[in-house]
């Protein structure tokens, strides 16, 4: 007795289907149930990758450079906002990204972080008010004019 399989080959051969390289694409697709298809305007995943990553970074820094422009805004005005926040050193800048990088890579880099602005804001708070404003506003207005 000779036995039939219940289930049919749809599967094509790499020459009836156009290409070897289709034949992988749907094979990996197979494989793990989801479209060899590639989401973004280039058809390669590493462009659209970079694309994706250069707006994020473009729209994080325009958000973050507004919402410190509004934190100054108050005290300092509007040009003199746009002043302090686009005359950074490279050094602060670098130092800051940095730090932002170590704190949100690790819970113990979160904790460290957090613990030195914690001393910091309670050591600036220590001060007289007078004193740690004066010495706030020095560092502004040399940021300003740089």
């Amino acid at each position: 007795m000779v036995r039939k399989s219940a289930r049919k080959s749809t599967a094509k051969a790499p020459e009836a289907s156009g290409s070897v390289t289709d034949a992988g694409g749907k094979a990996i697709a197979t494989a793990t149930g989801e479209s060899d298809k590639v989401f973004g305007p280039s058809p390669n995943p590493a462009t659209n990758l970079i694309i994706q990553d250069v707006a994020m970074r473009a729209s994080g820094r325009l958000m973050r450079h507004t919402v410190e422009k509004g934190l100054l805004r108050g005290r300092y005005g509007g040009h003199g906002a746009k002043a302090i926040v686009e005359n950074r050193s490279i050094a602060q800048t670098v130092v800051t990204g940095l730090l932002a990088r170590y704190a949100t890579r690790s819970i113990p880099g979160a904790v460290l972080i957090g613990g030195g602005l914690v001393v910091k804001t309670l050591y600036d708070r220590s001060r007289s008010k007078r004193e740690a404003r004066r010495s706030g506003d020095r560092t502004i207005a040399k940021m300003a004019k740089d």
